[in-house]
């Protein structure tokens, strides 16, 4: 399993519900690294999208205590756990929010970073990556200008990723 966000210079990832930026290049990363693949999200995620839809071309899931209608509900870290299991790992990937990126990056053998040197004005955050001893900065691209920010793609490795085990939480 893998985390894909943006996050400007204070780890900071969204704000209101929505993102911060809009950075055209980083959404088509997103887009064409997680088509066709396995998203899991939380409810306040799946309600941030354009009319409260999930992502087509790829299975949503999202993790909350309630039944949400047009996706793959799923109530506990148990459940979760059970579901993703039946995909490759490199298939499933952690879209937020921010709790569901704390309960889960312990557990994600990469982070696909999207850098945005400046502040967004964040109200919703990810640990920082640098001074988890966990992570290890495995690329850092060359930096770019998307809509007037500059970005750097980066990828994160979990040095000891937690395996999930059924039942076992």
């Amino acid at each position: 399993m893998k985390a894909i966000f943006h996050a400007d210079k204070n780890w900071g990832i969204g704000k209101n519900n929505g993102l911060m930026f809009s950075l055209p290049k980083d959404m088509k990363f997103f887009r064409e690294t997680t088509m066709g693949k396995v998203v899991v999200m939380g409810l306040n995620t799946l309600r941030s999208f354009p009319g409260e839809r999930p992502l087509k071309g790829r299975l949503n899931i999202v993790l909350c205590p309630e039944d949400v209608e047009g996706v793959l509900t799923v109530h506990n870290l148990d459940e979760l756990f059970a579901e993703i299991g039946k995909y490759p790992p490199d298939d499933v990937f952690v879209i937020g929010g921010a709790s569901v990126y704390r309960e889960l990056l312990p557990y994600c053998t990469e982070a696909l970073v999207t850098k945005v040197e400046g502040e967004g004005g964040a109200d919703a955050f990810v640990p920082d990556l640098d001074a988890d001893e966990n992570f290890v900065l495995a690329f850092e691209g060359a930096p770019e200008t998307d809509n007037g920010h500059i970005i750097r793609f980066c990828t994160y490795q979990n040095k000891s990723p937690k395996k999930f085990e059924r039942g076992g939480l």
